[in-house]
């Protein structure tokens, strides 16, 4: 007898079904929540500005996650428009969650007075928080997961528990669980940027664009096992040198999912991984010649709409808010700290 999946409706409201994937996307914005106003006290950013943020981004993620997907798909839901809003079924964009959820940051951040890369620093390790536990809304779903295996290398050489191995009985055979991949990837991510983010190097902006590379760097790799990837038709060699890049996979025994030729030769997500991972290392290189970035990480973060008086000096010893010295304007150490800082 073949495993059984799981019911992807938690349960009815009348007629109402709701689904296992809306609740664990839920989820997932109410932990990256709270990690995120945690981090914010320690600024002395009042946990009213970051669930606001939320009422505002997770709506502006999903619609621009959906629209991303859907530009790609178009064929198959230009028939059959009302399918475009049916996003229980699946069928949503990480890179293009992150672009609607950037565009809303913008404003919302200009309109509080609160300086981007600093507030977009905070948000990275609950960002990845939120992708880790979405993922699992892709398991209950079926959906997102990768290339034909056999049972024995999810029990013997990943030793998976039977919930996931039997979850990922899918037609007529196993297939890759790249949603845990993905999963576990964002989860060491999280560790790596708490990390990162006490260490007095690191300027503003930093850990956001650290986010982006370490996470495109997974995708790029995870991405080639899954057999629904967005594609399109490029040249040649690029395919060639996408494919070479990821080949270090095939010495670790994985082997690509299938890539349908209609939809292209080339997996989006795979050549925006690079770019993303490019375009972010280039930025903060180019930021640090510069000296654009003059804000550290662990400086005060204050609002030009409310002063300074919510300015506190974090304290990365004791993970708790000092109130910002006197004579500091907006905020800002005094000039003879950042003298010493500059020395």
């Amino acid at each position: 007898m073949f495993p059984l999946a799981l019911d992807p409706i938690v349960f009815r409201i009348g007629s109402l079904p709701v689904h296992w994937y809306g609740l664990i996307l839920g989820l997932g914005a109410l932990v990256g929540l709270f990690l995120v106003i945690r981090e914010g006290s320690r600024f002395g950013i009042p946990q009213e500005f970051f669930m606001d943020m939320l009422l505002l981004g997770v709506p502006s993620a999903i619609i621009g996650a959906r629209i991303y997907y859907v530009a790609f798909k178009w064929n198959d839901y230009k028939d059959n428009f009302v399918d475009v809003f049916k996003i229980w079924n699946g069928g949503i964009a990480i890179y293009g969650a992150l672009i609607g959820a950037i565009i809303c940051g913008i404003i919302y951040f200009r309109y509080k007075g609160y300086p981007f890369w600093r507030i977009i620093d905070i948000c990275a390790p609950g960002l990845l928080a939120g992708q880790m536990i979405g993922r699992w809304g892709n398991f209950v779903n079926q959906e997102a997961y990768g290339g034909v295996v056999e049972e024995s290398f999810l029990r013997s050489k990943l030793h998976l528990p039977d919930f996931i191995v039997n979850q990922m009985y899918i037609g007529d055979a196993f297939h890759h669980p790249t949603f845990l991949y993905e999963s576990l990837w964002s989860l060491l991510g999280i560790a790596i940027l708490m990390i990162l983010r006490r260490q007095k190097f690191v300027r503003a902006g930093e850990i956001f664009l650290s986010y982006f590379i370490w996470y495109s760097i997974g995708r790029f790799f995870i991405e080639a096992l899954r057999t629904d990837s967005l594609g399109y038709n490029g040249s040649s060699g690029l395919a060639s040198f996408i494919n070479g890049l990821w080949s270090p996979m095939k010495w670790l025994g994985f082997e690509p999912g299938f890539l349908d030729p209609n939809y292209g030769n080339i997996r989006i997500s795979q050549l925006l991984s690079l770019l993303i991972i490019v375009a972010a290392v280039v930025l903060i290189i180019i930021r640090r010649t510069t000296g654009q970035p003059k804000a550290h990480y662990s400086d005060p973060i204050v609002s030009t709409k409310t002063g300074n008086t919510d300015a506190v000096v974090p304290d990365s010893a004791e993970h708790t808010p000092q109130q910002a010295p006197k004579g500091s304007q907006a905020g800002l150490k005094p000039p003879a700290e950042e003298d010493k800082k500059e020395q």
